[in-house]
């Protein structure tokens, strides 16, 4: 079975298309919103999603959070003494995803196409590829994240057999990251023509401002809380976050240093505090625009897509850039996952969904280093762009240099991606070393080819003119794809890891709210969460599962209750 899924830095989910439509498929709790928090118990087992949350409340050093923004790099993260990369733990997300479906489907889940920020470079592409495989996955495409939700919002109409040409903006502000694309839909063709970003801004962004905002008000350096004082903070500012949508004010309260707060702020003072993340987020706005050489009277729709959209504070700034109402006909938070899960309807060649070609764009700059005259001298190590940002892809680009040096006996060509104009600066992808006859400097051409298909797959060729010598490189990106002996080694260092039983999750994650509100609460409050925890524990004891069932959701609401107050 084909599946789509959206791997989000705050939350994750898994969708499907059968029966005509695309539907998202609830986890083991009944919810369509995975937690994409991991975290690791003092069994050695592993949590993941809202249990995991909960558990990381009390327990912050066996916790991980917002990992996606690491994806491609070697940044570690230490859960209970044990280290992963974002890689693993983006798998045991999406392990826990694909049981999910498979539980709720009826049959094995083999096969993804899981959606990624349009800015992610092609290491970050080649990790989540990795993660996926990881969790026993074929990832058979990556889709970007503007570009799902694009077809989940029905641009052009050609799902629905109504195609209109039309040209649309997709906002798409997530937890972590940042993306603004546009699009075009004509002849049944959805062409990316810009797409442009931030990795690194988004909701939890947003969130740590009001955190950081509630510090300043009592007058307490962030420097000296402990991290469990720091992750209970950032709970609590999530939590005011969201009063804003539904209302001008917002109060927030949590215990500092053994003392108890209560701040309240207004929207108005909120949104001038947010004015430099809302600067980080006009900028690849207008980049985008001017990327795909368009104005804003010439954009028919915008689309806002991710979950930090429905701050009504990103809602003004989207409304004031534009100066007219985006649209959002969609639920922010799935609709990237079920445009992913459309996309498995059109690969599946699904009767009750119309066929929409996605031609998409390079995101950065693709080149080589080389040396530069000024007019006065020489300086090597400048970049030379061969395929610029946004080009459409498939592509194909040749570019001519000749030798350097004098007496020169080979060329190394560096394959570089960025958009800084000296090569050190951008990301160095692999390079292809290749002898030339002795000469002058000059004397000999060499032609370079760079080739860059829809999965990121980077060609690159060196041919030396005068010989006829060839030498080429596939980039699969993330080091040149890791050997059957590396991925069977992850799999055994990750096997030994017991993931926690699909069946207890619910029990587990009301056993450990009680626990965080008994931490939290005194007198006669801790005394009935004590007493209702106690008789939870008797009804676990006596193994009738309609009985626990029945006595899990009276806890819930009692703890449910507790947190209100």
């Amino acid at each position: 079975m084909l599946v789509g899924i959206d791997l989000g830095t705050t939350n994750s989910l898994v969708a499907c298309f059968r029966n005509g439509q695309a539907e998202v498929i609830p986890n083991r709790l009944g919810k369509l919103l995975t937690p994409s928090v991991v975290a690791i118990d003092n069994e050695g087992m592993i949590l993941v999603g809202e249990t995991a949350r909960e558990y990381g409340l009390m327990n912050p050093l066996s916790v991980a959070s917002v990992f996606k923004r690491s994806m491609g790099t070697d940044r570690e993260f230490t859960l209970n003494g044990m280290t992963f990369n974002a890689e693993e733990l983006s798998r045991f997300v999406l392990r826990s995803l694909k049981e999910d479906a498979e539980v709720y489907l009826g049959c094995p889940v083999d096969e993804a196409i899981i959606s990624v920020p349009a800015y992610f470079n092609d290491l970050q592409r080649k990790a989540t590829k990795h993660a996926g495989e990881l969790a026993g996955l074929n990832v058979s495409r990556i889709i970007n994240e503007p570009t799902a939700a694009a077809i989940a919002h029905g641009v052009g109409n050609a799902l629905e057999g109504e195609p209109a040409d039309e040209r649309c903006l997709v906002f798409d502000l997530g937890g972590g990251t940042f993306d603004v694309s546009i699009l075009e839909f004509f002849a049944c063709i959805m062409e990316v023509h810009a797409i442009a970003g931030d990795n690194y801004v988004g909701g939890e962004d947003f969130t740590d401002l009001l955190a950081t905002m509630f510090l300043a008000r009592i007058g307490v350096a962030r420097s000296i809380l402990d991290v469990r004082t720091m992750a209970e903070l950032m709970h609590a500012a999530e939590q005011a976050k969201c009063q804003f949508s539904v209302g001008n004010e917002a109060t927030m309260t949590a215990t500092v240093n053994g003392e108890e707060h209560s701040e309240t702020f207004t929207l108005d003072e909120y949104e001038k505090a947010c004015a430099p993340l809302l600067e980080r987020l006009r900028r690849p706005i207008e980049r985008s625009l001017r990327d795909a050489d368009v104005h804003l009277d010439e954009i028919d729709r915008i689309v806002l897509v991710g979950g930090a959209t429905r701050l009504p504070v990103i809602q003004n700034f989207v409304e004031k850039v534009f100066k007219r109402k985006p649209e959002r006909l969609v639920d922010p938070d799935t609709a990237v996952a079920l445009g992913a899960a459309m996309q498995c309807g059109m690969k599946m060649r699904d009767a009750d969904i119309s066929e929409v070609v996605l031609t998409d764009v390079c995101p950065f700059t693709l080149g080589t280093e080389v040396v530069a005259g000024n007019g006065s001298f020489e300086e090597a190590g400048h970049f030379l762009p061969i395929i610029e940002r946004n080009t459409v892809i498939p592509v194909s680009r040749r570019q001519r240099v000749s030798t350097a040096h004098d007496n020169q006996t080979a060329v190394r060509v560096k394959i570089l991606q960025g958009e800084s104009r000296m090569a050190a600066n951008n990301l160095l992808l692999g390079e292809i070393e290749c002898p030339v006859p002795v000469g002058p400097k000059g004397s000999e051409a060499i032609d370079i080819v760079f080739t860059y298909d829809v999965n990121s797959l980077l060609e690159v060729e060196v041919g030396i003119v005068s010989t006829g010598e060839t030498r080429k490189l596939i980039v699969q990106n993330d080091e040149n794809k890791i050997s059957d002996a590396e991925a069977e080694r992850r799999f055994e260092r990750l096997a030994y890891l017991k993931q926690n039983p699909r069946e207890d999750e619910p029990n587990r994650l009301q056993l450990l709210r009680g626990e965080r509100l008994y931490e939290e609460s005194t007198g006669e409050r801790r005394e009935a969460i004590n007493a209702a925890m106690l008789e939870f524990d008797r009804t676990l004891s006596r193994q009738d599962f309609y009985e626990i069932e029945v006595a899990r959701e009276r806890l819930r609401q009692f703890l449910d209750g507790i947190e209100g107050m």
